[in-house]
């Protein structure tokens, strides 16, 4: 409980000053996390800790599935549900290569190009949580949540002014600001920013390529038992649980018309158990670590988000 309460009182933290200054809670919270990491060595919190990076992340990713219906899916039409595939599917396969041309391993770029490509900071933990728990995989997930939440937030800034200085319609601005910024919030927030209209179909453009986590990540797991990376001895996982309890919530959504209070309160629930496991994450982490990897994490992570913005804008004209 020590670990698991301060945690949250970290999480609650990172929420107040996103409210208060517009800033990711995400972001908030891993950097309130880093800054306290002295609190991971009292054996008394290290345990609770762990049980908040681990299993409450696994909660919060599981409850997304109440946030997407098969519905939405539908609504998108084929070109637009084509183009996203092969979106997040190059973006996933750039970072390998450029991961590999610098140096960096293929795994780290699997990491990064499906955080680039489906959802930002949700699904760097997602994909973090099935693949192989090395000792470098904590590090590497801080690296990409800091990074891929930081571009997120510049590209909310810039991407509406990039849509009108190219002069794209209204149709146009939703898909490209749907398709290419990372998280979820901060999709909502260029959306809206433009019109109302803009930011609903902006908003389910997201929401569509957050329900490609769950394929994306069963692929990565088929991969591993392939043998994806023969240099390491880890085992690959099975089917985790988490992700099952996705599909079924996402299938139930789709199935049955819930009540809005209980989408909403998932998606509170699920917010805020991925900030507070975000947190724990950052209390785990070890600053010196991070710093000796240099800049080639960064660059790959803007390479990704160059690749699929660059994607997305040449095909507009033929959706």
């Amino acid at each position: 409980m020590p670990g698991i309460s301060i945690s949250a009182v970290v999480g609650l933290a990172a929420l107040f000053l996103s409210n208060h200054y517009g800033a990711p809670a995400m972001l908030f919270a891993l950097l309130l996390g880093i800054a306290m990491s002295f609190i991971y060595e009292d054996p008394k919190c290290k345990v609770g800790i762990e049980f908040t990076a681990c299993h409450i992340l696994r909660i919060g990713v599981a409850l997304l599935g109440l946030r997407i219906a098969f519905g939405d899916l539908a609504a998108m039409g084929w070109k637009t549900g084509m183009l996203l595939v092969f979106a997040i599917g190059s973006t996933i396969l750039v970072g390998i290569l450029v991961a590999k041309a610098f140096g960096l391993k293929k795994r780290f770029g699997l990491l990064t190009g499906g955080s680039v490509g489906i959802c930002g900071a949700s699904a760097a933990m997602a994909i973090s949580a099935v693949l192989p728990q090395t000792k470098e995989n904590d590090r590497d997930t801080l690296l990409t949540i800091v990074g891929v939440t930081s571009l997120s937030t510049i590209a909310m800034v810039v991407y509406p002014i990039a849509a009108t200085y190219l002069q794209l319609d209204d149709t146009q601005t939703s898909l490209f600001l749907g398709a290419t910024i990372h998280d979820v919030a901060q999709v909502v927030g260029a959306g809206y920013s433009v019109s109302e209209q803009t930011g609903d179909l902006a908003t389910l453009t997201k929401l569509v390529r957050v329900a490609f986590l769950m394929p994306v990540v069963m692929c990565i797991l088929l991969v591993l038992r392939l043998n994806f990376d023969s240099t390491e001895n880890a085992k690959p996982p099975g089917i985790p649980a988490f992700l099952i309890a996705f599909a079924a919530l996402m299938t139930l959504n789709s199935l049955v018309d819930l009540p809005q209070v209980v989408t909403e309160s998932a998606t509170d629930v699920s917010r805020f158990a991925l900030v507070i496991s975000i947190a724990a994450i950052g209390m785990k982490s070890n600053l010196s670590k991070m710093l000796i990897v240099g800049i080639k994490p960064i660059l790959l992570l803007v390479i990704e988000t160059l690749w699929i913005a660059g994607l997305v804008l040449i095909c507009l004209p033929y959706l």
